[in-house]
């Protein structure tokens, strides 16, 4: 059963009496495991289809599948139900609270899930020593470096074992030493967990990674082959 099915999606937006098509039939699949860039100009509909993917937002028509369930049928509050046990998320800046350490950002998502307390120590410092961050657990946001924060943010995103993650632009703010420090925890992470991750980005390095490259142009899938990236998914 694929992670994420969209069946002729589409999403247009209206801002007075002007209507914006974001995104146009769209027919995708996204299987266990993937490491895939979505890529194309700005305004081909890249963040409106993470968001349908991510379940923050519905499509005007079609369906958008999350393990085989139909969440264009269900209301916000099952939406959020699914988003905080089966997605992740890591966000262009990084989006930490800023009042919380890093192991407690690392800690939200579990403690939102009800998970025990041994449960989430052991989960919080597997995931900070898998990112390089076990010296640094309780700096708040502004005492860590952008490289750093990301980190963190990474390791959030994996947090509640997730089936996919979903990243807007991930390297955006960061150097290009810290734009692939960051891309090379996530490949990692996605070998030894199997956990799928989807990048909306412009960057050619993120891209490099990539073991499929999904093109939009104009909001409609233009190439949904599979990329030449750093390693084959096979």
């Amino acid at each position: 059963m694929p992670i994420i099915e969209l069946k002729e999606v589409s999403k247009t937006y209206k801002t007075g009496e002007i209507e914006t098509r974001a995104l146009n039939r769209i027919e995708l699949i996204v299987e266990d495991g993937e490491f895939t860039a979505l890529v194309g100009p700005s305004g081909s509909g890249k963040t409106t289809l993470l968001q349908l993917m991510g379940c923050l937002d519905k499509p005007d028509s079609g369906e958008v599948r999350l393990a085989g369930r139909d969440v264009t049928r269900i209301n916000a509050n099952s939406r959020a139900d699914l988003r905080r046990g089966k997605i992740g998320f890591i966000f262009q800046f990084f989006a930490l609270v800023p009042v919380l350490s890093a192991y407690e950002n690392v800690e939200l998502p579990l403690l939102l899930n009800n998970v025990k307390s041994k449960e989430r120590k052991r989960r919080v410092m597997e995931l900070l020593e898998a990112v390089g961050m076990t010296d640094r657990t309780r700096h708040r946001p502004d005492q860590l470096s952008g490289g750093e924060q990301q980190r963190v943010a990474i390791a959030r995103a994996l947090a509640s074992q997730p089936l996919i993650v979903l990243a807007d632009e991930p390297t955006a703010n960061l150097d290009t030493d810290n734009g692939a420090r960051a891309m090379e925890i996530m490949q990692n992470l996605n070998r030894e967990t199997g956990t799928a991750f989807i990048f909306a980005t412009h960057d050619p390095r993120v891209i490099s990674y990539a073991r499929r490259v999904i093109e939009l142009v104009d909001g409609m899938v233009v190439d949904n082959g599979v990329g030449v990236g750093k390693e084959m998914l096979h």
